[in-house]
Formats: C-alpha cells, structure tokens, sequence
C-alpha cells in the first residue's frame, strides 16, 4: 500500500514538472514583452430570426494578436447543409474593418464555401470596402495576429437570416432562434520598438534628421527640382546601419494628406563592396505595405532599393512599414545569404507635401477643407452636412456651387484632366452613418468624383468613383447610386468608416458657362432617408460603444434602404381585404350570444372582431385609429378573452361566479398580451386558461347542487355499499355530461379548433396575410361551435316522478342513508 502511495506521488511529481516546462517553453516562445490590453466577456445573446447584432474590437498600433471565443447552439451537418441551405435563413458572421458589415446590400458579399478559421485571413488585403460573410459554427476560434489583421476598429456582425425581408415590418417573426456569447482579448507589446506575433520582432521607428536634404547623393528625382519648400526631407538618425542578412523592420509614420513619398538608400556596399563594384546578383529588396507588417505574400509595394527608389504616389496618411531583405540570386537560401552577406546603407525618405490650399504632383490644383454644418434636430445624432472653407461660396441648404472654386482647366498636369480635391472628417462615432453626394446640373454633368480614405484619389487609387453610367463602383459591396442622368448625380457611400475622407472632381473639358453646376455633401444615418418606405432607427452595438443606424420598412417594402417592394400594391389591397374582412366571422358568435342573452359574451365577440379589424387595417398601412402599440394589445387581450370565456360559458353556474371567473382570467389575459403577445406558446396558455376556467366553473357547480350533500354513518363499514354509491354517482355525472352537450357541435368545434392552429404553425412572413385569415375564420368559427353545443338539460340525479306528486320524508342524518327526496 505504501509502494503504491509513493508510486502515485512520484507520477503526480513528473506531470507537474511536465506542465511547467510546457508552460516555460510556451512563455519563451510567445515572449514575455506581451500584456493584456483589453478583455471582453459577452453574456448569452438570442437573436430571433432576422435579427442581428454587430461586436466592436479596438485595436491599437502596438497589438500583437486578437483571440475570439464564440459558443452558439446552431447546429449545421457539415458544409453539404450549408451550401444547400437558403442564404435568407442561414445563421452567419460577417468581418468588415473599420465599420459594421452590412451583407445583403448585394449578394456577391456571401461566402458559404467555408468556415471561418485564422487561415480565413491569410493573405488578407483591407476589408474597409468588402467583407467576409461566413456560416455560424458552433464553436468559433480565432486567434489573428498584427500579420494577419490591421490595427484600427473591427467589426463582427452576427445575422440570423440576411435579405430584404431582414429589415421589413412583420406582425410575427417566426423561424429558429439561436444564442451565442463569446469573449474577445486583445494582447498588445508592452514596448514599442518590439513587434509581431509574439513581440519578438525588432522594429526601428524612422525619425528625422533636422538640416538634412536630399541634395548632393546623386539621385535622379525631377519631382523635387525647385519644390524643397513644400518637402520633408529626413534619413535615419542612426546614420549608416550594418545587418547579416537578415531583414530589417522600419516603421514610418506619414502625418497629414501628402502628395508623394520617396524613400532610397545612400552609400549602400555589400559585404565592404563599393556601389561601383555592386554585381547584378546582389539586391536590396524592399517590401512595404500600409497599417500592418509585411510579408513576402502580402504587401503593397515591393522592389529592389539597390536599382530604383521606392516611389509612391498620394500615399496615405497613417504608419507604413518597410521590410528591408539583403537578397542574392546565385545564393537564395536564407541560411547562405546570412552567413556571408553583410549590407550596410543610409536610409532616406521625404514626404512631399502641397502648400495649404493646393494639392497635385505639381501643386497646381485647389484643395478645400469641408467644415462640418450640424443639423437644427439635436434628436438625430451626426447628421450635417459639409461646406468649403471659403469666402467663395454662400452657405446654401442645397449645398454649394462647384464653379467658383474649381482649379483653373488650364493648369491641368497631363491629360488626366484638372482635378480638385475636397477633404473632411466623419467622426469616429458615426461609421454607422452614410455619406451623400449629389451633383445637379441645368446642362450636362462635365465631372467625374472619386473617393478615397486617407489620402487623395487618383485615376490608380479610389475606393468609390463614379465617371458615367456606365463605369462607376455601383455593385460594389458599400456603395449605391439612386440618380445618374445628365443634369443630376446621387450615391451614397454606406457605413462609412471614421476618419479623413478626400474626394476629387475630375474635369474633363472646361466648363460651360451657361451652365452651374451644386455639390450637396452629408452625412445621414438612413440612406434615401430609407425610400420614404420605413423610419430610420438608431442601435447601439453589443458592447454599447458605437452607434448605427438602420432603416425599419413597412409591410410591403424591405432591403436596407427599404427600396425593394416586397408586395405590390394589388397584392397589398388583396391582402388588407383578407386580413381585415375575416374578422366578420365573429359575428356568428356574437349574434348566438346576443339571441341567447349572455349579454357579456356578446361584448367580447363583438369588441374582440372590431379590435382585430383596426389592429390589421393599421398593420397593413390603410388607417390607424389609435397607435399601433395600442391597437396590439387590445386585438391579443380581446382575443383571448373571447376564447377563456368560451370555456367558462360551458360551466352552469350564477352569475357572480362567472364574473369572478372573469375577472381572473382577465388579469392573466391581459399580462400576456403585454409581455408577449406574438408568442406561439400563447396558444397553448390560453387554452389551459380556458379549460381550468370551465373545470372552476363545474367544480363550483358541483358544489352547489350538493352542498347539503351527507355521508351515511356505516359508510366507512359497508364496502359494497359505498362501492354502488359511487357507481351511482359516477353514472350519475357522465349521464349529466351527456346530456349537457350536443357532441356533434362538440367534435366540429374541435375540427375548427384544431384548424386553427394548423394555421397558427404554418404562418410565416410571405404567407402570413392568407393563413392568418384563415386562423381568423377557424378561431370564431369553433367558438361558435362550443357555443352552440350547449344543452339546455336537468341533472339526472333530479329527474321527477312523472306525475310531478312528491312526499316529503324524515331523514335522520346519521343512520338514513342517502335519500333527499322521496316520490
């Protein structure tokens, strides 16, 4: 027993030292520099169908890597289900950066080829203008690294069903549900010179050397001949740097809207070779790419420094890295080119800039700063509109005319036209926001509009452009035209992202003089203020830090403008007429209510019928008496009065008893048509409701009719003659039960009832307007039913002699017996 004892010690020992070596070795590899930024623990979310919720992740620059958890309970077999499954109803996750995804503003942004994984992101360029749909899973985990991803603002839109019909108005919204929760964690480098995966990575932050200029290194640039005064030039304040090999990390941080960015290398040797010695073997390649760490797969520009500068035209304004590589051709193995290949140079970069008010490779151009004009309505949060910063033009609410302020033709640089650019700022709390541009005309549009973030556009660089009909960046995933004709141009830029944004006026031929030509610039939460189909809604995203908005469309229109008719407006009076005129079969209950004098029942039918006709002529948009909130509750409350009170008619009991009854079941009623009204459970509530309802009745009938009711004294001693008592009494009630009801009014009663809730389970969206007419129909109907198999009947158990003669008896309570009447 103590071997083993000591045996079992022993094992535990060597797991617990095997698990700290693990962890040692876990802690070298992923480096001890990295920390925790930020931690968020999302509680259990229930999305309903059509519903949706956007998770907002804040990246700062120094970031090494973003873990994402995300548990739901959609359960899909394989990938066979998802591809085969209808892209409306299937449960998915969208990524977009900078703003929240939007997926079915075009269905070119569905992905359903695979799950979502880190490889998902591999090779990965911005998704500012596209996104990555992808189906729920039922368990998700990501852990992105600062290769993969770009510092900034992320999002994660979780949709339970996408379409037009997402945002469209329903009485119910029936289909699955499924939750999810999840936790996100941000893991950042605690020092800023150390970056990557595992902030491991050496980086050298490139700053300027004061009283440096290009002059004198014999480099060819014609771009800065007689421009030194609008240009920053600097090189590496370490001076001439040595590296074996291996590449080398810059980091450059270009501040404000430049024109252009130069960046080469002086005195460059390889291995003590002189650059007149250099062969064609030996190269410094370069890779730079912008808001994130290169790879040899991935970049945004790349060369050889050694043959030409890097060059790049209206760069963006924000950080830019630039991996430098030592490279020989006869030599490609990196383990070679390390060992016997050193390089030394002096790196040097300028940044062009335009004088303020003037952009263009020549500075020929105009160049306006937009101010933000807010809107009178402090209630719509972000809305304005922008004007330029000049005494040139009048602030007009139609925006502003475009030729007093437009680069002068002549001027132009190439045969690409005269350009002039427009800049401004969206704030970062409005990306769920939409720019609008429209240009009006009383002659033919002569102008082409391009759009960039963080720098100036070009003719090689937009985001969003439009140059005519036919060529335009309509069918793009976040872009969408409402006019283009020859007097008048109208698009929207949708969710914006937050930051600066330049747009430039291409010009093609030299205006017309006749003519006059307005620019109207915004910012508005609802695109096409949502068709003049539905009302603009404001939500907050699952953490509660940025705001979007959203259109709510009425019963006939959907999309995410609310500019795609789902109904027609023959298939919209064909509806009401349906919806509406089936609440004409509660008169059949209410008129054999009225005729039989059960004067209680009669106001529900009838109040329950008109109720339900006014609730859904408002639903469908034809008349609101009262607000439709109102008109809810008393079409659902009514209603299932009308069927409890069904039930408790059944029951023969006083009238004090009944209103007892009612006044109960009004209460209970009336909780459930406010705190759920469309649920399906509802059904069943009410009919359990009901039916305790008519067994309180019977049961208070019961004890009504025997009140006086005694038990012999031999009761407990005589079985047999307890037994036939019994007997007695049972055959007694079942013959009363009989009797009580006509069981043909009783079986089609039920029929109708259980047609109407064959049509409760088969509503949905499209076909709602026809099945519900139908529940209408059935639900009055069997009511009408119930009621009329009520028999007008005497217990058997008081049946009289034939010849009505009676004789009363003495009855001694503890020795007679059970005999109440005598004939």
């Amino acid at each position: 027993m103590g071997k083993t004892w000591i045996l079992g010690q022993s094992y535990l020992s060597l797991s617990l030292i095997f698990l700290v070596l693990v962890y040692v070795c876990d802690s070298q590899e992923q480096g001890f520099n990295t920390y925790t930024i930020s931690s968020f623990l999302y509680a259990k979310t229930q999305l309903k169908p059509y519903d949706w919720r956007y998770v907002r992740v804040e990246l700062p620059p120094w970031f090494s890597s973003m873990s994402l958890a995300l548990e739901s309970d959609v359960n899909l077999q394989g990938l066979d289900e998802v591809k085969n499954a209808s892209g409306s109803s299937m449960p998915i996750i969208c990524v977009r950066e900078g703003s929240p995804p939007l997926p079915d503003v075009h269905n070119t942004s569905i992905t359903v080829t695979d799950y979502i994984s880190n490889d998902s992101f591999i090779g990965t360029q911005s998704l500012q203008n596209v996104e990555k749909c992808y189906p729920v899973q039922k368990s998700i985990w990501l852990q992105l690294t600062n290769e993969q991803i770009s510092p900034g603002t992320w999002y994660f839109g979780l949709f339970n069903g996408i379409g037009p019909v997402r945002t469209q108005s329903k009485m119910i919204n029936r289909g699955s549900v499924y939750s999810f929760s999840g936790n996100i964690s941000v893991e950042g480098c605690s020092t800023l010179t150390m970056l990557g995966q595992f902030c491991n990575q050496t980086v050298n932050m490139l700053s300027c050397n004061d009283g440096y200029n290009l002059t004198g290194i014999r480099l060819q640039n014609e771009l800065y001949k007689g421009m030194e005064n609008n240009a920053i030039a600097c090189r590496d304040a370490n001076g001439i740097v040595c590296h074996e090999g291996e590449p080398k990390i810059y980091v450059l941080d270009v501040m404000g809207i430049g024109e252009e960015l130069f960046i080469a290398v002086a005195n460059l040797t390889f291995s003590q070779t002189q650059p007149s010695n250099i062969t064609r073997n030996l190269s410094l390649l370069y890779y730079a790419r912008y808001g994130m760490m290169p790879l040899k797969a991935v970049y945004d520009f790349s060369g050889d420094l050694s043959k030409a500068p890097l060059v790049i035209k209206f760069p963006k304004a924000g950080r830019w890295y630039i991996t430098i590589q030592p490279s020989d051709v006869l030599n490609r193995s990196e383990a070679g080119v390390r060992d016997s290949l050193k390089t030394c140079y002096l790196l040097i970069w300028q940044v062009f800039q335009c004088p303020l008010g003037k952009a263009g490779l020549n500075c020929t151009f105009e160049r306006y700063n937009l101010q933000t004009v807010l809107r009178a309505n402090p209630t719509i949060p972000f809305e304005s509109k922008f004007m330029p910063i000049s005494g040139k033009v009048s602030n007009d609410p139609n925006g502003f005319s475009l030729e007093p302020i437009l680069s002068n033709f002549s001027t132009g640089e190439n045969r690409d036209g005269s350009w002039t650019f427009f800049v401004l700022d969206v704030p970062y709390g409005a990306t769920g926001g939409n720019v609008h541009i429209r240009l009006s005309s009383r002659s033919k549009i002569n102008y082409e509009i391009y759009a960039r973030y963080g720098g100036l556009p070009s003719l090689s660089s937009w985001d969003y452009f439009y140059a005519n009909s036919t060529s335009s960046s309509n069918g793009s995933m976040f872009f969408k035209m409402y006019d283009y004709s020859d007097q008048m141009i109208s698009f929207y830029m949708l969710y914006v992202r937050g930051g600066t944004w330049s747009f430039g006026l291409r010009q093609l031929h030299s205006a017309d003089s006749t003519g006059q030509t307005d620019i109207f610039v915004s910012l508005e939460r609802c695109p096409h203020k949502c068709s003049s189909h539905g009302s603009c809604q404001s939500m907050l995203d699952t953490g509660g830090l940025s705001l979007y908005s959203y259109c709510e469309c009425d019963r006939n229109h959907g999309g995410f403008d609310c500019s795609v008719e789902l109904v027609s407006h023959r298939g919209h009076i064909k509806q009401s007429i349906f919806l509406i005129a089936s609440n004409a079969a509660a008169v059949f209950p209410a008129y054999w209510a009225l005729r039989n004098k059960a004067f209680a029942e009669w106001v529900l039918y009838t109040s329950s019928g008109i109720s339900s006709a006014l609730y859904h002529a408002c639903d469908v948009g034809t008349w609101c008496v009262l607000s439709f909130r109102v008109l809810q509750f008393l079409d659902f409350w009514l209603s299932f009065m009308a069927v409890v009170s069904t039930f408790v008619y059944l029951a023969t009991i006083s009238d004090a008893a009944k209103r007892t009854i009612h006044t109960i079941l009004a209460i209970i009623t009336a909780l459930l048509a406010e705190m759920g009204p469309t649920r399906s459970k509802n059904i069943g509530y009410v009919i359990g409701l009901g039916t305790l309802g008519l067994l309180a009745g019977w049961l208070v009938e019961f004890c009504a009719r025997n009140r006086t009711f005694s038990f012999p004294g031999q009761f407990h001693m005589n079985l047999l003659e307890r037994w036939d008592i019994i007997k007695v009494w049972i055959r007694n009630t079942i013959r009363t039960i009989i009797k009580r009801f006509r069981w043909g009014f009783i079986i089609a009663g039920f029929a109708a009832l259980a047609m109407a809730a064959i049509c409760w389970k088969m509503e949905s969206t499209k076909n709602y307007w026809i099945w519900h007419s139908l529940w209408h129909i059935s639900i009055y109907t069997s009511s009408f039913l119930f009621l009329c198999s009520k028999a007008k009947v005497v217990s058997c158990e008081n049946d009289g002699p034939a010849d009505g003669s009676y004789e009363l008896t003495r009855q001694n309570s503890f020795t007679g017996g059970v005999q109440g009447l005598a004939r």
